[in-house]
């Protein structure tokens, strides 16, 4: 990636590790890294399969004292932050300056709905997961282990499409009238005077 004050990523259809890789890299050279849809990230594997290891990793806990951890978060956002943090050294001050310039959603909220989002086409299931091979997507994993929102972030995904559909079209609409205008001979004396200027 080329340095950007912030690069935003889709992370729809990228494979979790692939993508954590990637990012985790990209946080180390000191570049802030937005991660949005990550209920939508790919895991290799069935889903009866990613379950069992889900189980396993529930099982892990501090024998003496469980609230000092792990801690097993549910949410998918979580879930992808834990796995750059695990490839990110996070206790030293240079990994923690960059975990601290990464943020992960579910969904695509406010501020970043409207900014340009990049995919890493290393990362991509299509790219690195042979066809027929089986895969799982987090938000569902997630929603089997407890997480609540996947239904509201449906819908809110659902009004943010419908807006950006709007937009899109009166976008569309404002730029065939300054197409037409261009073609048309109203304005030949204008832009004549213009050019004559050095204006055009």
């Amino acid at each position: 990636m080329v340095f950007q004050k912030v690069v935003v990523i889709d992370a729809r259809d990228h494979m979790l590790g692939r993508l954590a890789s990637v990012v985790s890299k990209e946080l180390l050279s000191g570049q802030a890294v937005v991660v949005v849809r990550c209920e939508q990230v790919c895991v290799s594997g069935s889903m009866i399969r990613n379950e069992m290891k889900w189980a396993r990793f529930l099982r892990k806990r501090t024998a003496p004292n469980p609230k000092c951890g792990p801690f097993h978060h549910v949410a998918p956002s979580r879930i992808l932050f834990r796995t750059i943090r695990g490839m990110v050294p996070h206790k030293t001050n240079r990994g923690a300056t960059a975990m601290a310039h990464l943020k992960c959603f579910d969904g695509i909220p406010a501020p970043y709905d409207t900014m340009k989002k990049m995919v890493v086409p290393v990362a991509l299931r299509v790219n690195r997961l042979r066809p027929g091979r089986n895969f799982t997507v987090l938000g569902e994993l997630s929603h089997k282990n407890g997480w609540k929102y996947k239904e509201l972030v449906k819908r809110l995904e659902a009004t943010r499409i419908a807006k950006s559909a709007e937009f899109y079209a009166a976008k569309k609409a404002a730029t065939a009238k300054v197409g037409a205008a261009k073609k048309s001979d109203q304005f030949a004396a204008v832009n004549a005077e213009l050019a004559a200027g050095g204006f055009m």
